[in-house]
């Protein structure tokens, strides 16, 4: 789009160097960088008109492949190699979903995660996120997707439909024009970003565009529900209301806001709740207060009950598991349990205890 290279390889361009300045002071130094190289006045003009927004939204100004390059410290033909031909830059394994399904995770090679990593840190993370939105998000979790619907009369939770694999590449393309890329920038920032037919799940990216993407759903839907006294939140494609719900009403709308991003609901996981049957969301009880459910809580009481009752060594040959792995994994389980109800003084007491368990071990 603009001839710059000389000036892709100066030091005001450097990847070390951080732009913080205002944009007139970006201004000034670029002119005498472009003069000093050559530049003409008309093609100055034309790189701060490109320049001055995305300087003014705190995004960092790239101006063209080679630019980009050597920003992130790859050369050309790895970075279009790399866009061309994505699936050669991922490793695919398969993890098994609850219900008996699996889910395909493709995670890119390392030299494709630092570049990724790089259009996370600093152009992605730079677009602001709806607050309704809760994954993905630093500060933000699954508490808090649950805990603003417990006590509620009524509780809907609908699923999107195949999220990550649905999003279509020219969406992905759009969000980085509407920072203020050119469009062969965001072309390339899409496919480094893009497999085959959808957000790689496993790519350090695919989290956050989606949140860029539904921005406009997130805040048509909460505007809708402040008018109406429901409450709203999302974790990745998990939507949960409360409230006095108009069920019907509602669906229909998020299902219209959905096709403009061409997206779907799957019917199949629609739920009602009320307050007199377990209101789940995202796997956690909200009734009264957010709470892992009685089941997995039961399943952990038992570990806990062999172990005293048999001593670890006798509980893991039983189960066939190795110390230290059994150990830090029921640690782990017990610790989701906290963080959903710090007070649990029953679990923190088993924490307690399997944490002497493993000082002993060692």
């Amino acid at each position: 789009m603009f001839r710059t290279g000389a000036l892709d390889s100066s030091p005001f361009n450097r990847k070390n160097i951080k732009m913080k300045n205002t944009f007139e002071t970006y201004k000034e130094k670029f002119v005498q960088k472009a003069s000093e190289n050559g530049y003409s006045g008309e093609n100055i003009s034309k790189c701060l008109k490109y320049a001055e927004p995305l300087i003014k939204n705190n995004f960092p100004v790239i101006f063209n492949t080679s630019h980009f390059c050597a920003l992130v410290g790859y050369n050309k033909a790895y970075i279009k190699k790399a866009a061309l031909y994505p699936r050669s830059y991922y490793r695919h394994f398969q993890i098994p979903k609850k219900d008996g399904t699996f889910r395909t995770i493709s995670e890119p090679l390392p030299s494709l995660k630092e570049i990724q990593n790089w259009i996370l840190v600093e152009i992605l993370y730079k677009n602001k996120v709806s607050k309704y939105a809760k994954a993905y998000v630093v500060s933000r979790g699954l508490k808090d997707h649950v805990k603003y619907h417990v006590n509620a009369d009524k509780v809907l939770t609908l699923d999107i439909k195949k999220f990550f694999d649905s999003i279509k590449f020219e969406y992905v393309e759009k969000v980085f024009k509407k920072m203020g890329y050119s469009s062969n920038l965001s072309n390339l920032f899409a496919k480094l970003c893009y497999l085959q037919n959808g957000l790689p799940q496993g790519a350090p990216t695919s989290p956050f565009i989606t949140n860029i993407l539904l921005y406009d759903f997130d805040e048509s839907i909460s505007d809708y529900c402040r008018k109406n006294n429901v409450k709203f939140t999302r974790y990745a494609d998990d939507l949960a209301f409360s409230g006095a719900l108009k069920k019907i009403e509602l669906i229909s709308l998020v299902k219209n806001e959905l096709r403009k991003i061409d997206l779907k609901i799957n019917n199949s996981k629609t739920k009602l709740m009320r307050q007199n049957e377990k209101q789940i969301i995202s796997g956690l009880i909200v009734n009264s207060k957010v709470q892992v459910p009685k089941s997995e809580r039961n399943k952990l009481r038992n570990e806990i009950y062999y172990i005293k009752k048999f001593s670890l060594d006798n509980h893991l040959e039983k189960i066939n598991q190795s110390k230290k792995n059994y150990l830090l994994h029921l640690i782990g389980k017990i610790s989701y349990v906290l963080s959903m109800n710090p007070t649990d003084n029953e679990f923190i007491e088993y924490k307690k205890y399997l944490y002497e368990l493993k000082n002993a071990s060692k």
